[in-house]
């Protein structure tokens, strides 16, 4: 199932976020099937026929009477799966409640898994083996293949660390081995470090100090309003902080971009939105020292920059891509800022 986004809507003054995907609806007159858009926001109301609002237990409602249906219920498919998880009503029923988990700021089923591993690594305890087959199991099974992000190996070492030894993993699999849990032990070593064979090159202007771990903004939202106490929210483009740029005054970074966007005239946008992107951001922080200031607080640290409503442009979107340009110019300004100014 592809998501797509973003996209919103209002409630009471506030935006709730939001993202779709293609659903088949079964027509009102017969058992034809057309495509329609099924849409997910983040205080867990879902958008799949007209205008009207459900949630989750409708959702399952319309799943289990056929009304939607994930696939094309005609569609004679002649393509062999090589993972053999199928998408059914009931796995796309949790994916969707780990997108409303994931717009809401939540971990998701995914997420609370690699947390599992992290656990596991650190006490490696029948119990916490437990704990982690219980994290792997609440993933939708048509998405437990790519949890480990490795097309190659799949999720077959968690099948094996969560196969007792001298069982055969799947019923027919290989029978597990003490040797093979030690394997998948020193796989997720690696995994959790990017350890490689190769040495890491050294450069002649390489920081001294090993680099933190990567700032990740996440797109969390307040429906009560910004937090009185600053953190690292208000690196946010869309965090209220008034600039000054290019002739205007706008009331965000988010504001401004748009608002230039929609202004500029000629078809050379493309070319010319980072430089504008870039400029906004200087504007922010020098016009607010208290806000640079959390921007230096990150240290040399890679910012990563997340969410849904910025294009893969913009943002980091993890193992699906994302070019994450407002991270990368969020640590230029940085950079910018530390220099010693009058010299």
């Amino acid at each position: 199932m592809t998501w797509r986004g973003p996209t919103y809507r209002t409630v009471d003054g506030e935006k709730v976020d939001g993202v779709w995907c293609h659903v088949w609806r079964r027509h009102q007159l017969g058992d034809v099937y057309y495509v329609d858009d099924l849409v997910v926001y983040a205080d867990g109301a879902i958008k799949c026929e007209g205008t009207d609002l459900i949630d989750l237990a409708g959702l399952e409602r319309r799943l289990t009477k056929g009304t939607v249906a994930v696939r094309d219920p005609g569609a004679q498919s002649s393509w062999g799966a090589r993972y053999p998880e199928p998408l059914t009503p009931e796995t796309f029923l949790l994916e969707v409640a780990d997108r409303i988990e994931e717009l809401s700021g939540r971990p998701t089923t995914a997420q609370r898994c690699h947390e599992a591993i992290r656990h596991y690594r650190q006490e490696s305890t029948e119990l916490g083996r437990e704990a982690l087959r219980k994290a792997y199991l609440a993933i939708p099974a048509h998405l437990r293949v790519y949890v480990l992000g490795d097309m190659e190996r799949q999720d077959r070492p968690l099948r094996i660390l969560l196969t007792d030894v001298g069982e055969p993993v799947d019923g027919d699999g290989p029978v597990v081995t003490e040797e093979m849990h030690r394997d998948v032990l020193e796989f997720f070593e690696e995994y959790d470090h990017g350890v490689t064979e190769r040495p890491r090159p050294v450069y002649a202007d390489d920081p001294a100090e090993a680099v933190p771990p990567p700032v990740v903004l996440r797109d969390v939202i307040y429906p009560r309003g910004w937090p009185e106490e600053l953190d690292l929210f208000v690196l946010r483009n869309n965090y209220p902080a008034e600039v000054h740029f290019a002739g205007g005054t706008h009331p965000s970074v988010h504001e401004g971009y748009w608002t230039l966007a929609e202004s500029h005239r000629g078809d050379d946008w493309s070319d010319v939105r980072l430089a504008v992107m870039a400029g906004l951001l200087r504007a922010k922080f020098t016009r607010h020292p208290d806000l640079a200031e959390i921007l230096l607080a990150t240290g040399n640290a890679t910012i990563s920059y997340t969410g849904n409503k910025e294009s893969p442009y913009w943002r980091d979107a993890g193992s699906r891509g994302g070019r994450n340009w407002i991270g990368r110019l969020l640590e230029l300004v940085r950079s910018e800022l530390s220099w010693p100014t009058g010299e």
